[in-house]
């Protein structure tokens, strides 16, 4: 047996390619690269916000710059140094959330309700999430599904992803061939249409209907020609995963 939260970061896992690059925050994509690292991609480099360089994660960091993300790494930097490594084209893969996510993926981590000087809810804002969504070639969610935060309109654009369909991101002066890439929740994978930049369902997680997940989603939700069923965690992946990655259920225990 698996918790929903183990299958989203196996899903996740298996999408990172070996010697491929990925900036990745703490939580679930750290737990996302680190299992990856340990099972098909040990070359994958992996970079934190704060600087970390390819560091050989002994244990699951609290934060971006807890000295494990430096640990017998490449280069000990800063966050300058990695968001120029974006802007040059180096970072294959970034992991970013949202409190809303759109059918384009565009993501609000700002506010929820109201208006911009008095909202309803005030959220931490975009941090790095704009610069890194805006220069990395690929970027992916990892979320629960539910209506509000799949919305069909953000209440504010905190991040970019297609904005509002296809050539937008080019005419808003973001570089071509990049953008959301994956969208990993409770119930399906969601990739993007080729040619309308659209969300598309890719996979059902065992279980789950078509219908389940239309009803999770507060926009009209595609679905792929060929949807298959998401393969389940193996055994080794969830050995590694609860024994090695997150023994102390710093992640697993949000399940």
């Amino acid at each position: 047996m698996y918790t929903p939260m183990e299958l989203m970061i196996c899903c996740a896992s298996r999408a990172l390619e070996d010697g491929k690059t990925a900036v990745v925050g703490t939580g679930v994509p750290c737990a996302v690269a680190m299992l990856a690292q340990r099972t098909h991609a040990p070359n994958l480099v992996v970079l934190f916000e704060a600087g970390g360089v390819a560091p050989i994660l002994p244990s699951m960091p609290i934060s971006v710059g807890d000295s494990r993300t430096f640990h017998r790494g490449l280069m000990a930097t800063s966050m300058a140094d990695i968001m120029q490594f974006c802007q040059r084209g180096m970072i294959d893969y970034t992991f970013l959330g949202g409190a809303q996510i759109d059918a384009y993926g565009n993501l609000n981590s700002t506010m929820i309700g109201g208006e911009y000087a008095k909202p309803k809810t005030r959220l931490p804002g975009s941090g790095g999430a704009c610069d890194l969504a805006s220069l990395c070639w690929r970027t992916m969610v990892v979320t629960k599904h539910d209506p509000r935060r799949f919305t069909a309109k953000l209440d504010f654009l905190t991040t970019p992803g297609y904005l509002n369909g296809p050539g937008a991101r080019e005419a808003a002066g973001l570089p071509p061939n990049t953008g959301p890439f994956r969208v990993i929740t409770d119930l399906a994978v969601m990739g993007y249409h080729a040619d309308n930049k659209r969300m598309q369902v890719r996979s059902l997680h065992p279980g789950v209907t078509a219908e389940q997940v239309k009803k999770a989603t507060g926009f009209e939700l595609e679905f792929a020609v060929a949807v298959g069923m998401t393969d389940a965690p193996t055994a080794r992946e969830l050995e590694i995963l609860r024994n090695d990655v997150d023994p102390h259920r710093y992640v697993l225990g949000r399940s």
